[in-house]
């Protein structure tokens, strides 16, 4: 019984990683604001994620790409903090279609 339960557990667990995918996304800032911090979060989450800025500082008119690992849908909602504390956000995004271009218009 027990052998039987830990093979289900395996199973479970190798199945349900399989999904998860690596996907990326080009980040584009045009806020007229340096950003210092980019994170992510599935769509409708409380809470967000660890900061996902591969550099220091992305600066306004700069494109980066942002590699995202662990998920398995690739919709996500976004926030963007620039060096001032002010927030931007895009909610709902999918990186498999569309790239993010942060704006003075998705200041929170």
């Amino acid at each position: 019984m027990k052998k039987l339960a830990l093979i289900c557990i395996l199973f479970c667990v190798g199945h349900i990683s399989a999904y998860a995918a690596d996907m990326y996304v080009k980040v584009t800032n045009n806020t007229g604001y340096d950003i210092y911090h980019l994170y992510v979060s599935d769509v409708g989450s409380d809470e967000w994620g660890e900061d996902v800025l591969d550099i220091d500082v992305l600066e306004t008119g700069q494109t980066v790409r942002i590699n995202i690992s662990g998920y398995s849908n690739p919709k996500f909602d976004v926030q963007a903090e620039d060096e001032e504390g002010d927030t931007y956000t895009i909610k709902n995004i999918n990186v498999k279609k569309y790239d993010l271009v942060f704006t003075l218009d998705d200041v929170d």
